[in-house]
């Protein structure tokens, strides 16, 4: 991601904190900025013990939510507090006379007698995931009948719609370039073999990195964990704290998500991507491994040998924690000493070769160590100036075809042979290739770019869904449906509130229940990818 998410990096000693911003910054920003941003506002949204989506909660597009696209009536099938379907107006207070309340009252009672009958029979005939199921209290896959709740509120359901989820496998190569190989082969026919499991809400959530605030994970997030709506998570300095005592408690809260996924109430029970930024130098989350930064590794004595070492580093030390994923290297060829990437020291080299021999070595010794590798930020920023930060805003990198393919590109065609698990997507807008969208937002770039042209055969990962970056694309669930539209197949909501992620997979649930049998299949085909993922993985 960008900066101490991606884009920024830290001061050494001070942890949790950008170099002159207060905590956080998009990916990394804090609650001044981040709560609010993307159309998530008002906050947490679960104060009071509430769940995402009660009544009296705030969180993004959730009834009762000022946020994407569900709030307020504006959302397909969620239901509020008090049980109402949003978007479908209450009783009125006419001035209708006695008979006609009267048979108001007595098609209203039949009403109720005909649907507990109906509940009745499906429950008998059914069960929890009948169906039936996911019509009820909330339509579309977002309430349902499953009986388990959310805590503080009424629960999810996992009908997943009208007639149930009819989930079956696809071949998890659709969408993938002729002779692309996925690097996580080994976990494809177990994620084949989980898709006819899970409801349409869970097909979502399989898409999902989530995130929170603090040193404890909320119930609520736990409750998604167990439920099989979740993907991983993103853990920020703020969650793992810097004294002994911190970082032991963090291991217990990783241990604690893991063991939540293995719930029986999850159909999936894959290791969780439990994943943060470790680039080295200026730029980690953990103490520790690896110390030099990347262009320390480039400038050293024997650069192979340091992005080696660097790459094995990260993964004995984010294992020691529980973690298997790491959203580095930063792959950006940087351009002038002092710009954005160049200024925190997170590029090897501005020669295109050294980047892309240093950045593969890092990454086969990281993945050998049992840690997924990310490489970062494709096509590429090295071209980005100082103040070029889409952590804050727009960024639009002005570059010719032939700059973008013979310089930014050429680390990822090392990288992917390779076998790297997998690519982070920028949001900069390139014109070149696409001049309406940013990258992770571009078919042109993640399909036709990435996929066909470069051959990966991996999972694709957005930056933070909540970037100023994306200042002109809306709310989350409007940003969630343009990156899957555009064949993203991760989506990083790490603005620390559990609520944005459930804002997402619930715009992914809608957009699946919509969608055409192609864009179904190449959906499940994104969620094969990321179980598979999981399932080569380790979860402890």
């Amino acid at each position: 991601m960008a900066a101490m998410s991606t884009h920024r990096a830290q001061r050494p000693g001070l942890a949790g904190h950008r170099v002159g911003q207060p905590r956080r910054q998009a990916r990394d920003q804090g609650p001044d900025q981040a709560r609010g941003q993307a159309g998530e506002a008002g906050g947490p949204g679960s104060a009071g013990g509430r769940r995402p989506g009660s009544a009296g909660g705030r969180g993004p597009g959730i009834a009762g939510g000022r946020g994407p696209d569900l709030a307020r009536g504006r959302g397909s099938g969620f239901a509020d507090g008090g049980g109402r379907r949003l978007g479908l107006a209450s009783a009125g207070s006419g001035t209708a006379g006695v008979r006609g309340a009267r048979l108001v009252a007595l098609v209203a009672a039949v009403a109720v007698v005909v649907a507990a009958v109906v509940v009745f029979a499906t429950g008998a005939l059914g069960g929890r995931h009948s169906a039936a199921g996911g019509t009820a209290a909330g339509g579309n896959g977002g309430g349902g009948s499953s009986g388990a709740t959310k805590p503080g509120g009424t629960g999810h359901g996992h009908g997943g719609g009208v007639g149930g989820s009819g989930i079956t496998a696809v071949s998890a190569g659709i969408g993938l370039a002729p002779g692309a190989t996925s690097p996580s082969a080994a976990g494809i026919a177990a994620a084949m073999a989980a898709l006819p499991k899970l409801s349409t809400l869970q097909l979502a959530g399989q898409r999902v990195i989530y995130s929170y605030s603090g040193m404890t994970p909320p119930a609520s997030l736990l409750w998604l964990i167990r439920h099989g709506e979740v993907a991983g998570v993103i853990f920020f300095t703020d969650n793992i704290g810097t004294t002994p005592a911190d970082l032991a408690n963090f291991k217990s809260v990783v241990s604690r998500l893991q063991a939540a996924d293995q719930a029986s109430t999850n159909p999936v029970r894959a290791p969780l991507l439990m994943m943060t930024d470790q680039e080295g130098g200026l730029v980690r989350r953990l103490p520790g491994r690896p110390d030099k930064s990347e262009k320390q590794v480039g400038l050293s004595a024997n650069p192979v040998g340091a992005a080696t070492t660097a790459g094995r580093g990260a993964a004995a030390n984010l294992r020691s924690y529980g973690l298997n994923v790491n959203l580095a290297p930063v792959l950006d060829v940087f351009r002038k000493p002092g710009d954005f990437i160049d200024e925190f020291q997170r590029s090897y080299s501005n020669n295109p070769q050294v980047a892309a021999k240093l950045g593969t070595a890092f990454i086969k010794a990281q993945q050998a160590g049992g840690v997924a590798a990310t490489a970062k930020h494709f096509p590429g920023l090295g071209a980005a100036t100082r103040s070029q930060n889409t952590d804050q805003g727009p960024v639009t990198q002005k570059l010719a075809l032939s700059q973008i393919r013979t310089i930014d590109e050429v680390p990822y065609q090392s990288a992917i042979p390779a076998g790297v698990k997998l690519v982070m997507v920028s949001w900069a807008t390139y014109p070149a290739l696409d001049p309406r969208y940013p990258a992770g937002l571009s078919a042109t770039i993640v399909q036709g770019e990435l996929r066909q042209r470069l051959k990966f055969g991996g999972v694709t990962i957005t930056d933070a869904l909540e970037a100023n970056g994306l200042e002109n694309f809306g709310t989350t669930a409007n940003r969630a449906t343009l990156a899957v539209k555009a064949g993203m197949d991760l989506l990083l909501c790490a603005a620390e509130q559990d609520q944005q992620g459930d804002a997402a997979m619930h715009a992914l649930n809608a957009y699946y229940l919509a969608a055409s049998p192609s864009a179904r299949a190449a959906f499940k085909a994104a969620a094969e990818r990321v179980i598979a993922l999981r399932m080569t993985l380790a979860g402890g």
